[in-house]
């Protein structure tokens, strides 16, 4: 798979996630077809085109934990975004059990524990 096949892959991966849900960076390489390449989404989300709509501030380490430096102007603007879909953010982490990608369909609709 060449590079821009991999990025139209990854951009496609983050697009699916939806409002008031987030996902590692290695889930969404899995997504795309990318195995262990979670570094290379990181790379494709700092090669966005511009212009492209793309909810990247869904996208989190594999601890729920925003990659942003506290307190940067990113790690603001991705708490606040997040937040505004009702995604609890608490020191700059979000509860994956709760809101990530692959959590419980139930225990997420019902609120069954899990």
């Amino acid at each position: 798979m060449d590079r821009d096949e991999a990025r139209t892959r990854i951009f496609a991966a983050i697009a699916a996630i939806p409002r008031g849900r987030v996902a590692s960076y290695g889930a969404i390489a899995s997504r795309a077809g990318l195995p262990g390449r979670a570094r290379l989404v990181g790379r494709a989300l700092g090669e966005v085109p511009e212009g492209m709509e793309l909810p990247w501030f869904r996208v989190l380490r594999s601890s729920g934990q925003i990659a942003f430096p506290p307190g940067s102007r990113g790690f603001r603007e991705q708490s606040r975004r997040l937040k505004a879909e009702g995604v609890e953010v608490r020191n700059g982490r979000v509860p994956l059990a709760t809101f990530g990608l692959d959590a419980d369909l139930d225990r997420a609709l019902w609120g069954l524990p899990g």
